[in-house]
């Protein structure tokens, strides 16, 4: 397999590897960005973005990963998709990039790998998903115009989830483990207003149907009572969990799965950077990330190209 060299590589074309592709490649750095899967990465997942400056009525997550994209490439970074990274290693100071389809070197590195949707982790999830179990409302909410819906989760993305389909159900209902919502309060007084009947302290044990989902076992932990919910669709909103597999065999630093990086975004292997949701952050948003993404490209560009700059 050839071997390709480049100043910079970034994994991930989310928002931060789409942003740190935008700032490496006007910096002049040859710079290239690979991903798996669609540019944009989870916030393609959202319905609507209400809280990214500059678009004061919202802008859809697809539209804004597009805009984001082109923007990118605009700069002169080179985007390849769908390319999965399989492995990462050293070799003196060159990073070696191994894909499914070619081998990269490059002097730095950026992981803006994000994260996937978590799973409840129950053994009937698995058996029904596609066939009434979804992960992303924008994606298959359309599927099920006129159903009775569910969806998981007490975060920002489970109410969000729960306000788009409204639009579409006959009926929507929220089911939460806990006694309150972690949803900012304009998300939550939107589903009270809207009538979105909320369940706390309620916890989804089995999902039940045949060929498709027709109904789930609820749990109410508070009063310790089983019973059952016809239901046509549920939806899964109950967290992500960091994509730094690739990452472990090259030695970086990790906690509970993410990565560990100091104010500049550096992590314990000298010229590789992390940014976004990847990293241990505490605020995963979109403004964050971006954040996060123009520190790490500033400094690997310091690192390649001012390499006094990076020891200082």
């Amino acid at each position: 397999m050839e071997e390709r060299s480049w100043d910079l590589i970034i994994i991930g074309a989310g928002p931060a590897g789409l942003t740190a592709g935008i700032y490496s490649a006007r910096s002049g750095l040859d710079t290239l960005i690979l991903e798996k899967g669609m540019p944009g990465g989870c916030i393609n997942d959202a319905s609507i973005i209400e809280n990214y400056p500059g678009f004061p009525n919202g802008i859809g997550g697809q539209d804004l990963a597009s805009k984001m994209k082109e923007q990118c490439e605009n700069t002169g970074a080179e985007i390849r998709i769908p390319e999965n990274v399989i492995d990462i290693e050293l070799k003196d100071k060159k990073k070696l990039v191994t894909t499914e389809k070619e081998l990269y070197s490059c002097d730095s590195l950026i992981i803006a790998t994000g994260t996937e949707h978590r799973k409840l982790g129950i053994p009937s999830e698995e058996k029904f998903m596609g066939r009434g179990i979804s992960y992303c409302a924008v994606c298959d909410g359309p599927l099920f115009k006129d159903k009775e819906l569910i969806v998981v989760g007490g975060g920002n993305c489970a109410a969000i989830d729960a306000l788009y389909l409204l639009n579409l159900a006959s009926s929507i209902m929220l089911i939460h483990r806990r006694e309150s919502l972690r949803a900012e309060k304009a998300l939550v007084e939107d589903m009270k207003r809207n009538g979105i009947e909320i369940l706390f302290n309620t916890e989804v044990k089995e999902f039940r149907g045949d060929d498709r989902l027709r109904s789930v076992i609820i749990y109410n932990n508070k009063i310790g009572d089983f019973s059952e919910m016809e239901v046509d669709g549920a939806f899964i909103e109950i967290g992500r969990i960091p994509n730094t597999e690739i990452v472990k065999r090259l030695g970086v630093n990790l906690t509970d799965g993410y990565i560990i990086v100091d104010q500049r975004q550096r992590t314990n292997i000298e010229g590789v950077y992390a940014a976004g949701d990847v990293t241990t952050s505490p605020h995963r948003q979109i403004g964050k990330a971006v954040g996060d993404a123009i520190v790490a490209a500033t400094e690997a560009y310091g690192y390649i190209k001012r390499p006094y700059y990076y020891n200082k």
